[in-house]
């Protein structure tokens, strides 16, 4: 039976996003966690908090279905090397294994198709960028507010 992502499951997974605790959802096209590639549609609203993080085992590519994500890279001391947005001038995004990254939803509903090796590992503290807030950390609004004027060149700052 093949697969699909519809405007239905689109529109179903915004609403179900902006219903969500973490203003986030996901439908996910692999079969289970321990398939060997995961592929998942994920849709997150503007107040959607993701902490930076990295994935040391496995390579990630995002490619945008609806709306627009920041998406800022950064090296190991914090400074931002690229920033991109998805649904913009920008489509589709590998990101190498290892690498801290970071994404904001510029537009509620936005989704992208999100494609790793499995199976699925939640980030463990230690790949959390040190000092980055937990979700649900009072200092997470105040970072989120810097992903979305954050360029190129700048640093971190907790």
């Amino acid at each position: 039976m093949t697969k699909q992502i519809t405007r239905e499951n689109l529109t179903q997974l915004a609403a179900k996003a902006s219903e969500s605790p973490r203003l986030r959802t996901n439908l996910n096209l692999h079969p289970d966690v321990n398939d060997p590639v995961q592929r998942l549609a994920v849709t997150m609203d503007k107040e959607s908090y993701v902490r930076i993080h990295r994935h040391p085992h496995t390579w990630e590519l995002l490619s945008t279905l609806t709306g627009r994500l920041v998406v800022l890279i950064y090296n190991s001391a914090g400074q931002i090397t690229d920033r991109l947005v998805l649904g913009e001038e920008t489509r589709t995004l590998e990101i190498p294994a290892g690498i801290w990254h970071s994404a904001i939803a510029l537009d509620n509903g936005s989704t992208f198709l999100e494609i790793k090796q499995g199976p699925y590992v939640p980030v463990p503290e230690e790949d959390t960028f040190p000092g980055s807030p937990a979700e649900g950390d009072d200092k997470s609004q105040a970072t989120m507010a810097w992903y979305l004027t954050a360029k190129v060149g700048d640093t971190v700052k907790f």
